[in-house]
């Protein structure tokens, strides 16, 4: 009976789906918001080289703010949940090549997300993509250094500087006039240069330096609990 149900209930989602999959046709042309975007004069009102981070951060900024709203919730979450103690443990020690390797690798990590987020605006990438990279090198040093002091104060600074930031430059935009999150309320620059597309990349710096700090917070919660267990 367990496997007639289950197969009476695969037919019923088969026969909702079918209709869709047989009626389905892919565009062939932009959806109208999609056009708007993409319109030349929206292209130089915004002047940066990548227009998907663009429009991610300013006509769509609404969404990123929230993106990073939930990060935040879910490293406040993680750290409420997982309190450990403050006792020392002793884990097992690392090879000196791992040591020698992750010492070397760390500065190039942390280098590569600096530049994937300072040039969102030119190249695919930008703040969750380099906070992400940043936060690699942190778990690559506590894998590494198992008994390392982690600096919280200065990630949970660091955290809290970028969310003010970035929230006081949204709401600057709309202060003035410009917009919420409008990236005109820094000069717009030479199109295709590092200093270019206005406020953009210093919003997604700061986006990144946020990200990176959440993220390097969270791994280093896990590491406390596996070190305790």
């Amino acid at each position: 009976m367990k496997k007639l149900f289950v197969f009476i209930i695969l037919i019923a989602l088969a026969s909702m789906l079918y209709p869709l999959l047989d009626t389905f046709h892919g565009n062939d042309k932009l959806s109208e918001l999609s056009q708007f975007y993409a319109q030349s004069e929206n292209v130089s009102k915004v002047n940066a080289q990548n227009l998907v981070t663009a429009v991610v951060v300013t006509y769509r900024g609404l969404d990123t703010l929230g993106e990073v709203t939930i990060l935040f919730l879910a490293a406040a979450i993680i750290a409420f949940f997982l309190k450990t103690e403050s006792e020392k443990r002793t884990l097992r020690k690392n090879s000196e090549i791992f040591k020698t390797a992750a010492k070397m690798l760390v500065p190039i990590i942390t280098m590569v997300g600096i530049y994937i987020f300072i040039n969102g605006h030119l190249t695919p990438g930008g703040g969750f993509q380099g906070g992400a990279v940043i936060a690699s090198g942190v778990i690559l040093m506590l894998l590494a250094f198992p008994n390392m002091e982690f600096n919280h104060k200065f990630f949970e600074a660091l955290e809290s500087i970028s969310g003010v930031v970035y929230v006081g430059l949204a709401a600057f935009g709309a202060i003035i006039g410009l917009g919420f999150l409008d990236n005109a309320i820094l000069p717009l620059g030479k199109f295709g240069e590092l200093f270019s597309a206005g406020a953009i990349p210093v919003i997604y710096s700061f986006v990144g330096l946020k990200v990176g700090a959440e993220l390097s917070n969270i791994l280093n919660k896990f590491k406390s609990v596996q070190a305790e267990n």
